[in-house]
């Protein structure tokens, strides 16, 4: 018997509100034990980003191995990368150990909320070609998503433009794209999710016929709005991991005649699991979607009143990770 697992890929944020930290609070929240691979050593705080030091490629691709050699990752949420060179190992990496990864949810980290860079302008292309058609679902903002399509300047300002970009994105080899919507200037803020029921990890499989859902949620007028991109991508992994635990031989359809004959044995006595995984197929990706997108508005709201700053007028502090469900 285990937890869920999702595995963050990511960097590092000292102050806790983004990276690896901030994914490490969502997987505990939602109910994943979470596992964490460091990309680049950043020392930033509510007010921006004061330095980045990049960690080796190699190391990286070190650390992630030494999780999934050993443990059966459910989900992974991969962050800010930093370099090219870091981009294409763990591409090249994913593409040959698929499986391991899980559910595979990319946020294309280029740009901090306080707007400095954190991903170099020549990973662009690494980022797009090879790392984005092996992710089950990408979550770029809106500047982010432009730039990917190499129109940096093309933002969309619209709901509809919003439609268009992600089904653009789409053709980029994804499973599936979650557009986020909250740089409009709308009351609510939409989320649009564009998905390729002809895809295959790591293909370019044509978008005929996408399916399209959106989510909306009330916009909370707060500053602190410090790694939500971070929690977002998290959550969704997190639920995504959820959905596909290991089932219990026992109770699953089809499974019954390989269940093990257990005797009662009092107290101490737990389930035991096969490996089969459920898949998370579309209605469960979206279902992942949305409940991530629920917790996420939760915690901007339970998160807005708080001044964990010295100086909370003048940057962006974090979300409540742990807000209570109501």
């Amino acid at each position: 018997m285990r937890p869920p697992i999702a595995l963050s890929i990511a960097g590092s944020d000292p102050s806790g509100g983004a990276g690896t930290l901030a994914d490490l609070k969502t997987f505990a929240a939602v109910g994943a034990y979470g596992c964490a691979c460091t990309t680049s050593l950043t020392s930033q705080n509510t007010l921006g980003v004061q330095s980045v030091h990049g960690i080796d490629a190699e190391v990286v691709v070190s650390q992630v191995e030494s999780v999934i050699d050993d443990l059966p990752v459910d989900a992974t949420k991969i962050g800010m990368l930093g370099s090219a060179e870091t981009v294409r190992h763990l591409a090249r990496m994913i593409a040959s150990r698929r499986r391991d990864f899980g559910v595979v949810v990319l946020d294309p980290v280029m740009v901090a909320t306080s707007g400095d860079p954190l991903l170099a302008p020549d990973a662009d292309a690494a980022l797009r070609d090879e790392l984005v058609p092996l992710a089950d679902v990408i979550t770029p903002n809106l500047p982010e998503g432009a730039r990917l399509l190499g129109r940096p300047d093309d933002v969309a300002t619209s709901l509809a433009a919003v439609r268009e970009q992600a089904i653009e994105l789409l053709a980029l080899g994804p499973r599936a794209v979650l557009l986020k919507g909250g740089h409009l200037a709308d009351a609510q803020a939409v989320d649009v999710l564009a998905m390729n029921p002809s895809w295959a990890p790591g293909g370019r499989a044509r978008v005929s016929e996408p399916v399209i859902r959106e989510f909306t949620s009330p916009r909370i007028e707060t500053r602190n709005t410090h790694g939500t991109g971070c929690t977002l991508s998290s959550a969704i992994a997190a639920y995504a991991a959820r959905h596909a635990m290991p089932v219990d031989p026992r109770t699953a359809p089809g499974l019954e005649e390989a269940a093990p004959n257990v005797e009662s044995s009092g107290a101490g006595t737990v389930p035991e699991q096969s490996d089969a995984l459920r898949p998370v197929d579309d209605d469960a990706l979206v279902e992942a979607v949305r409940r991530a997108k629920t917790y996420l508005t939760r915690a901007l709201r339970e998160g807005a009143g708080w001044e964990i700053s010295r100086t909370p007028d003048r940057g962006h502090g974090p979300v409540n990770h742990f807000a209570p469900e109501t």
